[in-house]
């Protein structure tokens, strides 16, 4: 008990002290406690021995209750309502578009089986609500055209929906049910999970505005109850537990109830530890010993739910809604993987049967590498650049090895023509002066051609490069 009770305390020192580590390094503080959790697991230094996937899910699931319901409690409605239809478009028809091009990804290119490839797609489909939230109210950003209200409704609703889609085809893989109860299934989550949040989100509002609680700190222990009864409801009629939490806390969070401010307060403390418990423990739960095999094809999925899947959902969404286009890059490059894609994966796990691939180590390397890409910004941009630039200007081997000179590259045949004054075949029945002239100017014709590529690409990358550079060029 003494043993357990010092652990405890050590990893919630540990994790504080990340916390605060993370402001001052840019790195977000949920991957820092990750790490963490893989650092006191069975391959990290503190050896300590866990791989209860079951009890991890059972932990997980109640940490996700709080930290959607807080979300939506945290929700302004006057900002999300001018972004509430392509909020929800992302979150319904964008999870679903996510799921399919990412899961035939890795059917057709990872080599997994169909619906295995499916349900890597599903449990991957959704932003991460814990990852969002944390960034946009801790960072505290000013972002034009309520993108911040965009991705926060996005990000909270749609973990539900990637929810049901694992669910339908865990069933359809399993054989357990034909596609007019899945069809009445989708139904009972989306209408039950809409409905019972709301009418226990009513009826909570009611009871705090009208009862006097007998001790002061009551208020937000019923508060905590109702977030625990509304999921436990909805889930036990059939519907989307995670969709009722997190309509529950929209509701009572936009309306005027009696000591919001220390309702807030206690569940921003509280939604922390979760977040801290969640993120720990699923790091605990990893083993960076089996992550080797697989950090290929994961890091080959999370290139390209990046650069493809994502953009590809976002912008068949948003621009045919007439959102701008800066918005639209962002949300394209805002999709966090976090803890409830890794929580579905072991879920998917746990009540799956005959799954061959090792889906929990593949969807949390995914979540890593979604996190530290992005942060490798500068980094990139100085090895794409150095590299683009050297490719574009490479002659040599072409030279040496190219006897065809229909084969040729563009910059060989440049060089030919400012070296070697190749520019005859252009200049027939001219006299010599016209023909220095236009020798002349096809040398500078050349040099822009050469050039003026490079120039295009580089104001986009000039921060990250500048960055990248002073990165490489500190000393001690």
């Amino acid at each position: 008990m003494t043993a357990a009770l010092l652990i405890t305390t050590l990893v919630l020192f540990s994790c504080i002290v990340g916390s605060r580590l993370s402001h001052k390094i840019g790195i977000p503080a949920l991957f820092i406690f990750m790490v963490l959790g893989m650092l006191f697991g069975s391959d990290g230094f503190l050896k300590i021995p866990f791989d209860n996937y079951a009890f991890a899910q059972d932990i997980c699931s109640v940490a996700l209750i709080f930290i959607m319901f807080y979300g939506g409690f945290g929700t302004r409605w006057s900002e999300a309502k001018p972004v509430a239809v392509p909020a929800l478009a992302l979150s319904s028809l964008g999870v679903v578009l996510t799921a399919a091009v990412t899961g035939l990804f890795c059917v057709y290119v990872c080599g997994m089986e169909f619906w295995e490839g499916m349900l890597v797609g599903c449990v991957l489909s959704s932003t991460d609500a814990a990852s969002v939230f944390s960034i946009l109210r801790s960072k505290k950003l000013s972002l034009k055209d309520h993108t911040a209200s965009l991705l926060e409704l996005e990000s909270g609703s749609n973990d539900p929906f990637a929810y049901m889609l694992m669910v339908l085809v865990l069933s359809i893989k399993g054989g357990k049910a034909s596609a007019g109860a899945l069809g009445l299934e989708v139904l009972a989550q989306i209408g039950f999970g809409l409905a019972v949040g709301a009418i226990v989100a009513v009826v909570a509002v009611y009871v705090l505005r009208h009862m006097a609680f007998s001790a002061m700190g009551l208020h937000t222990i019923y508060v905590f109850t109702v977030a625990l009864f509304a999921y436990a409801a909805a889930a036990q009629l059939g519907g989307n537990g995670y969709l009722s939490v997190y309509v529950a806390g929209i509701i009572m969070g936009n309306s005027r109830l009696p000591h919001q401010k220390v309702l807030v307060g206690f569940f921003d403390a509280f939604t922390g530890l979760m977040q801290m418990l969640l993120f720990f423990l699923l790091g605990l739960l990893a083993f960076p010993s089996r992550m080797v095999p697989v950090l290929l094809p994961s890091l080959a999925i999370a290139v390209f739910l990046t650069v493809v899947a994502r953009p590809l959902a976002v912008g068949l969404i948003l621009l045919p809604l007439r959102r701008s286009i800066p918005q639209f890059l962002l949300v394209s490059w805002a999709g966090l993987r976090g803890a409830a894609s890794i929580v579905f994966a072991i879920m998917a796990l746990v009540t799956g049967d005959g799954t061959q691939s090792d889906i929990v180590h593949i969807v949390f390397c995914v979540v890593l590498f979604s996190i530290v890409l992005p942060l490798s910004k500068a980094i990139l941009a100085v090895m794409v650049l150095y590299y683009g630039v050297g490719v574009w200007n490479g002659w040599f081997w072409a030279s040496a090895i190219l006897r065809d000179r229909e084969m040729y590259p563009l910059q060989l045949v440049l060089r030919e023509i400012l070296l070697q004054n190749s520019t005859s075949n252009m200049t027939g029945g001219t006299s010599v002066g016209d023909v220095e002239s236009v020798a002349a100017t096809v040398k500078y014709a050349t040099i822009m051609v050469a050039t003026v590529p490079i120039l295009c690409i580089y104001p986009f990358l000039q921060k990250y490069f500048a960055a990248g550079v002073m990165v490489g060029a500190v000393k001690e």
